[in-house]
């Protein structure tokens, strides 16, 4: 059975649900890496998913769970016709929600999404042991990457240049897998996560100054989009 849009109350109900978060999403997402023409036509593609979703699944669902049939096709015609962008857009918003101030910060690089973990809350000087603060707002992180499955969690670990190089990798390395063990504790799939030291590569501020070497002392999670 085929049910108009424009007739059925289920439909109706559902797309107007999810293009309101659509919408909102696309209009709040702060991504200086893509261009403003990108976003919109990300959000275009998800409304449209979402009206061919909602008709489906009103048409699979029996009579009494027609609402709830609609919701769910509305929401995963969203996300399929909004593609990749669509998808890590949402994640994006979601994340910066949970994490608000936690003192990690979100960044978008293109499709993939940055969480940058200061040294000061995560681990003590020199130590490899998360912090209270640190595993509260992993459980935040864990959450959010459970909701989304389609996404890989790239954990590297980064120490000042303070120490010998050696030295400095393995704390790294420690470090990265001290934050990836806790994610696969708290539920996310094992294979989903990779953890890699780099030691004192990469520095994002100075070594010579007390500030700058704080600065490089951290952890990142890189969520990136899967293939499949």
């Amino acid at each position: 059975m085929i049910f108009s849009v424009a007739s059925n109350k289920w439909v109706r109900s559902a797309i107007f649900a999810v293009a309101t978060s659509v919408v909102a999403t696309g209009c709040t997402t702060v991504n200086p890496y893509t261009r403003e023409d990108q976003t919109a036509k990300s959000t275009s593609g998800a409304l449209i998913g979402a009206v061919a979703g909602a008709a489906i699944g009103v048409a699979s669902s029996s009579k009494s769970d027609r609402g709830k049939g609609a919701l769910i096709g509305a929401a995963s015609g969203a996300a399929l016709g909004g593609g990749i962008g669509y998808y890590m857009d949402v994640q994006e918003t979601k994340l910066r929600q949970q994490l608000e101030s936690t003192g990690i910060s979100v960044t978008r690089d293109g499709d993939n999404i940055v969480l940058n973990m200061p040294n000061e809350i995560t681990f003590g000087v020199d130590k490899s042991d998360l912090s209270s603060r640190a595993m509260n707002a992993l459980h935040n992180v864990a959450l959010v990457a459970k909701e989304y499955d389609k996404t890989m969690l790239n954990v590297y670990g980064f120490t000042d240049s303070t120490g010998s190089e050696s030295y400095n990798l393995r704390l790294s390395q420690v470090r990265a897998g001290e934050v990836s063990n806790y994610l696969i504790r708290d539920g996310v799939t094992a294979n989903r996560v990779v953890s890699k030291g780099m030691g004192e590569a990469h520095p994002i501020a100075s070594n010579k100054t007390t500030q700058g070497r704080a600065e490089n002392r951290r952890v990142e999670i890189v969520l990136s989009p899967t293939a499949g």
